[in-house]
């Protein structure tokens, strides 16, 4: 005999059988020696069970029972830390801290590099002035920071242009 067959006359002694393989099963015990001689064994094991297993009574009903514990594992369970008031201004700060980060940055390098000449490109155009004097110029570079003053001598307008004498 297999274990299927061992389980199905188990459920056959349980009364867990439909009706048409509860009819196989007691027409199979009728023919065979050794399933008859398992099903009785089985019986006297299941009677001697109940016999021999002590009533246990509870003092509560079963459901304060399962309360009593249910109530015991929510009290050891963590409860869930609040969570802290969130500032309507969050997502600003969020936002303006690393802006303003940047632009501090980008100020110090301009301010840096204007010391130290880090900018070789032209800041401020170069502008020439004429004096009253036609033989005066004065050139400024602020770029370069630099300026050049041209005096013409009357000395050198004579040799240029000689007197018509």
């Amino acid at each position: 005999m297999n274990a299927e067959q061992e389980l199905k006359l188990q459920s056959f002694l349980d009364g867990e059988l439909p009706e048409a393989e509860a009819r196989e099963v007691a027409a199979w015990l009728a023919r065979d020696a050794d399933a008859k001689a398992l099903h009785s064994e089985l019986r006297h094991t299941r009677q001697a069970l109940k016999q021999s297993e002590p009533n246990a009574l509870l003092p509560e009903s079963r459901e304060f029972f399962w309360s009593k514990i249910q109530r015991d594992i929510a009290r050891l369970e963590p409860t869930p830390a609040a969570t802290p008031a969130v500032s309507p201004f969050r997502w600003l700060r969020r936002l303006l801290v690393p802006t303003g980060s940047l632009a501090a940055l980008a100020l110090a390098v301009l301010v840096a590099g204007g010391q130290f000449g880090w900018f070789s490109g032209r800041l401020a155009p170069a502008t020439e002035t004429a004096m009253a004097n036609a033989s005066t110029f004065t050139y400024h570079d602020e770029a370069n920071g630099t300026t050049l003053v041209w005096v013409s001598f009357p000395a050198e307008t004579e040799i240029a242009q000689p007197a018509a004498n």
